[in-house]
């Protein structure tokens, strides 16, 4: 296992590289920063000494490779509208996002694993056939929709959770209201897709030989399924929950966006609107190596899973 990880490790250098490559000419594709910044009415030697302030007159690859040396050694640029270090503006809300995030991907598998499993158990019946109109339901509503349909009925009509802001940690009544809207605005749409996944994969595997096997020893139903079933129909479902991290990510920055969520969405949106590219550079980046290192993670929960499972 150790041998793995650390192969693993080693492998994500060339990922990070690539991600940082990516990013960096995408957005310098989208135009001159300096001009977008200032606009057309600025004359053009005032936008030339701000280039070599930056130094963006120089070739695409040498800023990159510059931003690049200095990204390893922890030095993500400065923000050209407030003049203030990339890293300190992005350190204080990598929590508030992965609180976020980690706390919707609980809720998304807390509503989702007993529905599928219900609904693969009870096929074809009234639980079943509600359990598939109420995943249909959610896994159609617009994440920002969804944000705002809770603002509405839970903030405005009946005013009995906050609508904004992140109040303090979960170890307080208030920082535990603040933080149910956001969670649920996140963590419901995907838990949908989840419920179709589980019910589609323990139907497979209720199907196999050896659960026959378990239920002809006179194993109770609720061992047959949660023991035998249940474990081996996970092992597709972890494989699902690595493919929705980015887009876990990616929906974050909705929910920031609609409940003023102190995180990285939301500084990513304000940064984008303000035209500040090393902001949006140093999130982006942040974000998609977050995502790399969850991908690891879910990687080694195979093998807690399954014990079959042993690597090289």
């Amino acid at each position: 296992m150790t041998r793995y990880v650390l192969h693993r490790l080693l492998a994500l250098i060339p990922v990070a590289i690539g991600v940082t490559l990516v990013v960096f000419s995408l957005l310098h594709l989208t135009g001159d920063p300096v001009r977008l910044l200032f606009g057309l009415n600025v004359p053009e030697d005032i936008v030339q000494q701000r280039r070599e302030e930056l130094g963006l007159d120089r070739p695409v690859a040498v800023q990159y490779l510059r931003w690049l040396g200095r990204a390893v050694r922890g030095d993500l640029g400065m923000s050209i509208t407030t003049g203030d270090h990339v890293v300190a503006m992005i350190r204080p809300r990598v929590g508030a996002t992965l609180e976020l995030t980690i706390l919707a991907l609980l809720v998304t598998l807390a509503v989702s694993l007993p529905a599928g499993v219900l609904s693969a158990v009870r096929r074809n019946t009234a639980v079943d056939n509600l359990s598939r109109v109420a995943a249909l339901f959610w896994v159609s509503m617009p994440t920002f929709w969804l944000g705002l349909l809770f603002i509405m009925v839970f903030g405005v009509w009946l005013g009995v959770l906050p609508i904004s802001g992140r109040a303090g940690g979960l170890w307080t009544l208030e920082g535990l209201r603040s933080h149910v809207l956001p969670v649920l605005t996140l963590g419901l749409p995907p838990a949908a897709m989840f419920t179709r996944f589980t019910r589609s994969s323990m139907l497979e595997v209720i199907g196999e030989e050896y659960i026959r096997t378990a239920r002809s020893k006179g194993l109770a139903e609720r061992a047959v399924v949660i023991r035998h079933a249940l474990r081996n129909a996970l092992i597709p479902i972890i494989t699902l929950i690595g493919l929705r991290l980015p887009w876990l990510f990616g929906g974050a920055v909705i929910t920031e966006t609609v409940f003023a969520w102190p995180g990285m969405g939301r500084l990513l949106v304000d940064a984008v609107l303000k035209r500040d590219y090393p902001v949006v550079q140093g999130i982006v980046v942040a974000m998609a190596l977050l995502v790399v290192g969850s991908s690891l993670l879910v990687d080694l929960l195979y093998a807690v899973v399954d014990p079959r499972i042993r690597y090289e």
